[in-house]
């Protein structure tokens, strides 16, 4: 198993295959609305919102929208948030847009002993306790998946997937565990002065191999951890539930691969972790380039800016299971004697809409989506009004709505 495996894939020219699509379950009703921060109004991002009795989710967009679909109507929606507390809409009849303002949570002082926690016994007791804490039976989930690109401030490439995570118990590493794309979707600038683009190589396979918890190698196995310096965090609220708060320094230069400053989230009382917040160390950008980057055309420079990503795990009252994840590149490019250089931004993420249990792996190896395959290739009729049909999805920001409707409008007329 890879211990860096985020690759980006610059390129000339675009060669887009075709994918086949299976039907889902049908979610006939729909609730969307937007979530703010009470005290100041702030529209806030990646809040958690779910319908309990059908364990289906999504999350807010940068725009503090979302949209929710499920097959019958919820009692009520939930929507939780780091630092604020949990709230509960109940949704009556004729309900279909709500608007939601959450309170931050203050820590009382009482619990901050927690901080004067030896982190390294901490965090090897998170660890051990992870075959209990985290998915103790395999499980089939659908997820919603999306990567986006842009050259400086405009989308040149947007592309979504709905897509099968086979994921068997966290008492095993993720060898076994596979994706399968059912349905996805590709809009691409195909502009003159577009003459770079951005392959993502690994897609949705960062379900698996993102998913720090089980993929243990990335960072919390005991040898990877000695390159680390622990220090423990301010407390925090998730979900109603106090959170320690441990972060992990790099302290070691001398390796040839680059390492990630890391932010571990743990339910103080069950000590499973909630969330993860890893970013690249780009003190060396040699060592940040090896990690990021894996093809690029003959006399373009590349400069790494930022590799960072985003893990979370909801908790169900009895384990927690893997949520929402989100990774984001930026860097620099410039071709050989240019004097300015464009930047780039590549954003992927996932939310888990459902999950069931599932003692069989019912994705075949031959179909399962590979680490090295690029999911921008893969595209199908953006165009067609029924393509979600009854798909769970993350609401798209406004910004990238009206990008999508240009790059419709754009490769109508071609």
């Amino acid at each position: 198993m890879p211990k860096h495996f985020l690759f980006i894939w610059l390129y000339i020219f675009l060669l887009p295959l075709l994918v086949s699509a299976q039907e889902a379950e049908q979610l006939n009703f729909v609730v969307s609305g937007e979530v703010r921060d009470n005290s100041s109004g702030k529209k806030l991002e990646n809040v958690n919102v779910t319908a309990p009795q059908r364990h289906l989710a999504t999350v807010t967009n940068a725009d503090g929208r979302f949209t929710l679909k499920t097959v019958t109507r919820p009692e009520y929606i939930t929507f939780s948030h780091v630092g604020y507390r949990t709230q509960r809409v109940p949704l009556t009849d004729g309900t279909t847009h709500v608007k939601v303002r959450l309170i931050p949570v203050n820590i009382v002082l009482k619990d901050v002993e927690v901080t004067n926690q030896d982190p390294y016994a901490l965090l090897a007791e998170a660890m051990a306790r992870i075959p209990d804490n985290h998915g103790r039976e395999a499980e089939l989930m659908q997820c919603f998946y999306r990567e986006t690109a842009k050259k400086r401030n405009k989308f040149i490439s947007v592309s979504e997937a709905v897509i099968d995570l086979y994921k068997t118990s966290y008492e095993y590493g993720p060898g076994p565990d596979r994706v399968a794309i059912v349905k996805g979707r590709t809009l691409v600038s195909q502009k003159s002065g577009d003459t770079l683009g951005i392959k993502m190589q690994g897609g949705p396979t960062e379900s698996v191999f993102l998913d720090v918890v089980k993929n243990r190698e990335l960072i919390l196995s005991p040898e990877e951890l000695t390159h680390y310096e622990l220090k423990m965090g301010d407390p925090v609220s998730l979900g109603d539930r106090l959170q320690l708060v441990v972060r992990a320094i790099p302290n070691d230069d001398t390796l040839p691969y680059a390492l990630y400053h890391a932010t571990f989230f743990i339910d103080v009382e069950t000590l499973a972790f909630t969330r993860a917040e890893l970013s690249l160390d780009m003190s060396d950008s040699n060592k940040a380039t090896r990690v990021m980057l894996v093809k690029k055309p003959r006399g373009v420079r590349f400069k790494p800016k930022e590799l960072s990503l985003l893990v979370n795990y909801s908790y169900d009252g009895n384990q927690s299971h893997i949520s929402y994840m989100r990774s984001t590149f930026r860097f620099n490019c410039d071709w050989k004697r240019r004097l300015f250089s464009t930047g780039f931004t590549a954003v992927n993420e996932m939310v888990v809409t459902d999950r069931q249990p599932c003692d069989k792996n019912p994705i075949d190896r031959k179909e399962a989506f590979k680490l090295r395959d690029s999911f921008s290739q893969m595209v199908s009729n953006f165009n067609d009004p029924d393509f979600w049909k009854d798909y769970n999805i993350i609401e798209p920001t406004e910004s990238l709505d009206k990008a999508i409707n240009k790059l419709k409008k754009s490769k109508n007329k071609r």
